[in-house]
């Protein structure tokens, strides 16, 4: 994709403080969109938007509230004029290993509420916005754990299967606005979410992967980005997976 791309695009990437939402704040702003990233590290996002300059700003987000994520839209509509991308990408681990039966429904909820009904407020807010700039392009980030599960893990496996549905649902709703909405499927990726396994895990974590590694979180933007952009403008309700192919075993 050409430096330019996204020339006079504008964008929101929720949890693009860090990981994979960081890499996105970046591979927008290079290819020319102007990026508001949403974030509850208020400080983290700043020390971002301050390294990408003009086009870059920060704004505290909870995806958990309606009003965080109204507020974040509105903040890039007045900064920007218009709002064409929307990256959500802001979600929880799953750090509460344990079985269904076992699983405490607070863990159950507060894992939800994030990566699931975050991207439905997310997207609630972006819709109209983006309607009325013309259309745009959203961008759910899922994971592999939207199409395989894994032992222990019913909460999360649950919320990204939610992700994929609720992505196609959206695009269903919304083609005749203009607007494209595609979600992704990464596999693991070297991100903070990674940051207390063990050599031993990560190194198992690998072997799962054909390719024999976890992604960078730039392969994943870069993904990401050809979604955001013209190349992509017959894609709506994909499913795309930048999985190493951890899901073709």
């Amino acid at each position: 994709m050409s430096e330019g791309n996204l020339a006079g695009r504008v964008a929101v990437v929720t949890g693009g403080a860090q990981g994979i939402g960081a890499a996105c704040s970046r591979k927008l702003v290079a290819l020319g969109a102007s990026v508001v990233i949403g974030d509850r590290n208020l400080e983290a996002a700043g020390v971002l938007a301050a390294e990408l300059g003009d086009r870059a700003v920060a704004i505290a987000l909870d995806v958990t509230e309606e009003q965080s994520c109204v507020e974040m839209v509105a903040f890039a509509t007045s900064r920007f004029g218009r709002l064409d991308i929307a990256v959500n990408n802001a979600g929880l681990a799953n750090t509460d290993r344990a079985r269904v039966a076992a699983l405490p429904l607070s863990s159950w909820r507060s894992l939800m509420s994030v990566n699931l009904d975050g991207v439905f407020l997310s997207m609630k807010a972006e819709i109209p916005a983006m309607a009325a700039s013309g259309g745009g392009s959203i961008i759910n980030v899922a994971s592999v754990m939207g199409t395989v599960a894994v032992e222990c893990g019913s909460a999360y496996v649950a919320s990204k299967h939610g992700v994929v549905g609720l992505t196609k649902a959206a695009a269903l709703d919304h083609a005749a606005d203009g607007i494209r909405v595609n979600a992704i499927g990464p596999g693991y990726v070297k991100t903070p979410m990674l940051a207390t396994r063990t050599p031993e895990q990560l190194a198992e974590i690998d072997s799962r992967h054909p390719l024999g590694r976890i992604a960078e979180p730039d392969e994943i933007a870069a993904v990401i980005a050809f979604l955001a952009s013209p190349d992509s403008s017959f894609v709506t309700g994909a499913y795309y997976m930048a999985d190493g192919g951890y899901t073709i075993k």
